[in-house]
């Protein structure tokens, strides 16, 4: 497993996550700078650069990391979203530590030559167990998120993978064993140059096909108002909404993936009805 350094304090925490689980999937694959290179098709400095929180790495390179470790790439992409929408904003408090352990603490990989921010090999103890505890238990609850989206998806209702992504407290919950539709209703208004259907009135929760609960109907309000069909407003994250999610995404410009997050919110808020 790689030694690494510490981040920029002054980088958002988003952005933070986004890099300390990249620096997961190398460590795991067990790759040097030069074969993750090599199997990316992106260069070992740009991959200093990223790993290091100098450079917000482009969507194409998260994507290509997933593939080589082997990992489902839509919680990364996801992550990569929210950061991506976080990259150059200042933190919102200093933070308790800037770092857990060598490899989850965001830190450079050591190279040669010491650089000003290389991590004190001692001290801190305290504060250290503390924040690697905090990561522990929110990695564990995302994992078990996983698991229960897959699970759900392979026995139940047929539909595909659903996966979390971003804040855990702005993510809905999956589908789960009961097959009766929980009732929603469509309270359309307008504030603040926005549109909210009485369901939530989050801005980038992470919606993905699998998931369900009443931001998915909020999503779905949303689609049906600018005259994108979801189909019924159930709270389901379904093929017919994934496919209206497309329909906005590539009529706004956005990466068509059929995921909702704070780039596709925006659109379904502020659009006009076609």
């Amino acid at each position: 497993m790689s030694r690494w350094k510490e981040l920029p304090t002054e980088l958002h925490p988003h952005v933070r996550q986004l890099v300390v689980r990249l620096r997961r999937l190398k460590d795991h694959g067990g790759l040097s700078m030069r074969q993750l290179a090599a199997k990316t098709g992106y260069s070992a400095k740009s991959w200093e650069r990223y790993l290091n929180g100098r450079s917000l790495p482009p969507r194409e390179a998260v994507e290509a990391m997933a593939r080589v470790a082997g990992d489902e790439p839509t919680r990364l992409l996801a992550l990569h979203e929210i950061a991506a929408d976080r990259w150059g904003q200042p933190r919102t408090a200093p933070p308790a530590d800037s770092g857990s352990t060598p490899a989850e603490s965001g830190s450079t990989p050591a190279g040669p030559g010491p650089e000003p921010d290389e991590e004190r090999p001692h001290g801190r103890s305290h504060r250290v167990a503390v924040v690697a505890g905090t990561v522990t238990l929110v990695l564990a609850v995302s994992a078990a998120l996983v698991l229960a989206v897959r699970f759900t998806g392979t026995t139940g209702s047929g539909e595909g993978e659903g996966d979390r992504g971003g804040r855990a407290a702005a993510a809905p919950t999956t589908a789960g064993a009961s097959r009766s539709p929980v009732p929603y209703t469509c309270r359309m208004e307008r504030a603040a140059g926005r549109w909210y259907a009485g369901n939530s009135r989050t801005q980038d929760a992470i919606l993905a096909y699998g998931h369900a609960g009443p931001e998915v109907a909020e999503a779905q309000c949303l689609l049906r108002r600018a005259g994108l069909s979801p189909g019924e407003v159930d709270g389901i994250y379904g093929p017919l909404t994934q496919r209206a999610v497309k329909r906005v995404q590539k009529r706004d410009g956005l990466v068509v993936d059929g995921i909702v997050g704070p780039h596709t919110w925006k659109a379904l808020r502020e659009m006009a009805p076609t």
